[in-house]
């Protein structure tokens, strides 16, 4: 039996592939976005499970350290280490910022650690971890940062010994990892002309430099040129122990604030990239809404272009079925060509992005049904139009 609409795609082939790529690059757009949405999700939840941490322990009133900025003593983590039920607790920094690289310089998320505590990256793709308690830095693959190279971090430089991947912020920037004590350095000391000025106004107060106490502006001095704060306090918690448990007395006798991983999700997901998801997601529905529209415009007009062949077809005695069966068949083998130049510009494309871009499967799925659903539904209009065509056509009536 002779297809009908197999000879009329074989008759204008070209015409019909370069409407499918139009509409294909059309749908990876679509498709894209989605993935961008999925991604910037996904980078929060990769930015919790990275920390390999149960319980987030930051200043009293704060929602830090991620949200909000939270600053404690670094001798807190003491009075946590010994509460039952906690297994490890360790200092980290967080601070994003540009790191110098040669004349350029790279934005990234430096992250102050202790070596084989929470916080230092688990997994590394390329040479080793921190061993040095200076001068050595562990860098995400997205940095473009390469083994051996020296970066700079505010006034000291530190050398790439280890690569890591998808170790990144909630904003999707890449994380550089260097020792606690630089990154507190780095973080919460001033630059060498304001600790200048800084001494400059402390020996010009009476009251820090006394001539009857010696020593006493040196120590002042001192306390002002070193740092001793961090920003939260990651706890792992013993086998066998609610996290919420071991947290409740953190909050009630250290007067600190202290959130399990599901409560920092939600402050990620729900607080801080909560505008930023909620944009994309109206800018992809959209996105969605137009290109339904012209996915059905590109169907419906495809066949009232050919009146006079389906005038034809009529006067030579076609039924209606198999007229009304050509062209929903073209319409789905439209979808069909569209959806998978779609995909295939999406994952091609993707990782081009400067940030994630995460393409789902149940994406996917749903894109498909969703094309073929509009296709099919166009269809319906296009073939109302052409059963209503008059044979006299066919010869110029």
């Amino acid at each position: 039996m002779i297809s009908l609409a197999g000879r009329d795609i074989l008759h204008s082939w070209g015409k019909f592939v370069l409407t499918g790529l139009g509409l294909g690059l059309l749908i990876g757009v679509t498709l894209t976005m989605a993935g961008v949405y999925r991604g910037l999700v996904d980078d929060a939840r990769v930015l919790l499970a990275n920390s390999r941490a149960d319980l987030w322990v930051v200043q009293q009133d704060t929602q830090g350290p991620y949200a909000e900025s939270s600053s404690l003593r670094d001798d807190v983590v003491r009075s946590i280490v010994g509460l039952p039920g906690v297994a490890s607790a360790a200092n980290v920094t967080y601070l994003t910022m540009q790191v110098s690289r040669g004349d350029t310089d790279v934005r990234a998320m430096v992250v102050g650690f202790e070596p084989g505590r929470p916080g230092e990256p688990e997994f590394l793709v390329a040479g080793r971890h921190v061993t040095r308690s200076h001068y050595e830095a562990v860098a995400d693959l997205r940095t473009g940062f390469a083994l051996g190279e020296r970066i700079r971090i505010r006034r000291n430089d530190y050398t790439v010994v280890g690569l890591t991947r998808r170790t990144v912020s909630s904003g999707g920037d890449p994380m550089v990892f260097v020792p606690l004590k630089d990154a507190q350095e780095a973080q919460f000391l001033k630059d060498n002309d304001a600790i200048l000025n800084e001494r400059a106004r402390t020996a010009a107060n009476p009251a820090l430099n006394r001539p009857g106490v010696p020593g006493l502006l040196e120590a002042v001095q001192a306390s002002q040129a070193s740092s001793r704060s961090v920003n939260a306090v990651l706890v792992q918690v013993a086998p066998g122990f609610d996290p919420e448990a071991v947290a409740a007395p953190i909050r009630r006798w250290k007067h600190l604030e202290a959130f399990t991983r599901a409560q920092m999700e939600e402050i990620l997901v729900a607080k801080l990239i909560a505008s930023s998801a909620r944009q994309i997601g109206m800018f992809l529905v959209i996105l969605a809404v137009v290109s339904a529209a012209i996915v059905a415009f590109i169907i419906y007009t495809r066949p009232l272009s050919k009146i006079r062949e389906i005038a034809v077809l009529k006067l030579i005695g076609t039924r209606s079925r198999t007229i009304a069966g050509m062209i929903l068949q073209q319409a789905l083998g439209l979808g069909a060509i569209g959806f998978v130049v779609g995909k295939v510009a999406a994952t091609i494309w993707a990782p081009i992005f400067p940030k994630y871009v995460l393409l789902e499967t149940g994406d996917a799925v749903r894109g498909l049904v969703a094309v073929m659903v509009i296709c099919a539904l166009a269809s319906t209009l296009a073939i109302h139009a052409a059963l209503k065509v008059d044979p006299a056509a066919a010869i110029g009536g």
